[in-house]
């Protein structure tokens, strides 16, 4: 297995910064497991303190020179830097450490690199890669030549070496770009489709590996990959979802966010992200048990505001506290009885399946709370007229007599017009 040396760089301002800020030993345990997502062996692990950059190594001399020491003995294959390094403080640094140099960005676009499994995720990944080398032009970009994961900072099997050249990178780039926007395209046309349909989207955003995927799967019965592992899930997946009502929605699992998510990745990602801006309920799924929930709260809203979403009321917003399974009993018990009141988080467990049943009526709140009440009065042979009603409204009660069917019905404002050209004189106002 190849070996990495991770190194976290902490500048003092932000040690002494924000109360929600996460601790420096948390950061490093985080690029720790990053590095571990890609498959790599950390040998040894450091945090450099911070007091001020220098342009030419960022670190200061006397830590350049400690740390070339420790790699000389370690020999590992690659150091990670967990914070943003210039071209020329990369290179100086592999120079001063004999040794490849990842920092956070690399880093965080090789796992993308090697996790990506659709087209559209494919291409969105290259093209962020590609607009971090445009900068660089010292490094191979092979990735274009083979079929496997990754992008080529870690080297391989038969890679050859290729020179950058600036115009091959700015045509790739512009066709990658001519890709995504027919990729865009297909998405604007799916949500029209569904707006047709129309089922409401419900989509979960959260940090990485705070069991979104686990929590997709057990509310839609999908098979989706959910493992303990940073960025378990890139691309997006979305699946019809029944309400305990009858209400029909359509759930999407999106990539996680993490802090300090490179500015490339958030523009390469934008249409994938889309779904959150279309979406009708933005669920927010934190790790309950996490020592830096609440930082990792921060991140997420800091990376939902550059998307343009606002938590000012005009996205309906539920927070979800999830994995409460691992925290302690008496905690568990006091977040399950107070589940969801007055507007507040809802506690699960979307390993054991505690909490989701007050968790699927609150979503049916949020997604039926303009919700228009209608009666419907059938005649015992309109089967399919009835079958119609339930499937494109939610039925608070039906009344059968004599003369036929009648239902109270709460319908969608969008849906009133369809409901009203396909039942006519039969509906009306409750």
């Amino acid at each position: 297995m190849r070996t990495a040396f991770v190194i976290h760089v902490e500048p003092k301002a932000r040690a002494q910064g924000a109360r929600l800020d996460r601790d420096a030993q948390a950061r490093l345990e985080e690029a720790i497991g990053l590095t571990a997502a890609i498959g790599l062996r950390v040998v040894e692990s450091l945090i450099v303190p911070l007091v001020r950059p220098v342009p030419a190594t960022l670190i200061g001399s006397g830590k350049v020179e400690e740390i070339a020491g420790q790699a000389k003995a370690l020999e590992p294959e690659v150091v990670i830097v967990n914070a943003q390094l210039s071209p020329v403080q990369q290179r100086n640094l592999e120079k001063a450490w004999g040794t490849k140099v990842l920092d956070r960005t690399a880093l965080i676009l090789e796992i993308f690199g090697e996790r990506a499994r659709t087209h559209e995720g494919r291409l969105q990944v290259e093209l962020a890669h590609l607009s971090y080398q445009r900068s660089r032009l010292v490094r191979s970009w092979t990735h274009l030549e083979r079929q496997r994961g990754g992008f080529g900072f870690l080297g391989g099997p038969g890679e050859s070496q290729i020179e950058t050249d600036r115009r091959l990178i700015n045509d790739r780039i512009v066709r990658i770009k001519k890709d995504l926007e027919s990729v865009k395209r297909t998405r604007g046309l799916q949500r029209q489709a569904r707006k047709r349909v129309p089922y409401p989207v419900i989509a979960l955003v959260g940090y990485t590996n705070a069991g979104k995927s686990t929590l997709f799967n057990k509310l839609t019965s999908a098979d989706v990959l959910a493992k303990d592992l940073l960025f378990a899930t890139l691309d997006p997946t979305m699946r019809g979802l029944k309400l305990p009502n009858g209400t029909r929605a359509v759930l999407s699992d999106t990539v996680g966010f993490i802090a300090d998510l490179p500015t490339e990745l958030i523009a390469a990602f934008r249409a994938t992200l889309e779904e959150v801006l279309e979406a009708d309920v933005i669920v927010h799924v934190r790790d309950a048990s996490h020592d830096e929930s609440a930082a990792q709260k921060a991140d997420v809203l800091k990376v939902l505001a550059d998307l343009g979403v606002e938590m000012d009321g005009e996205h309906p917003f539920i927070e979800v506290l999830n994995k409460i399974d691992l925290i302690e009993p008496e905690v568990r018990a006091g977040l399950l009885s107070g589940n969801g009141r007055e507007g507040g988080p809802v506690a699960v467990s979307a390993l054991t399946g505690d909490g989701l049943a007050q968790l699927l009526s609150r979503l049916e709140a949020e997604l039926t709370r303009a919700n228009i009440s209608y009666r419907l009065k059938l005649p015992h042979a309109d089967g399919e007229g009835l079958a119609w009603a339930y499937r494109h409204a939610q039925v608070r009660e039906r009344r059968d007599a004599k003369t036929g069917v009648e239902l109270l019905l709460t319908i969608p404002p969008q849906e009133t017009a369809r409901f009203a050209a396909r039942f006519g004189k039969n509906l009306s106002t409750e």
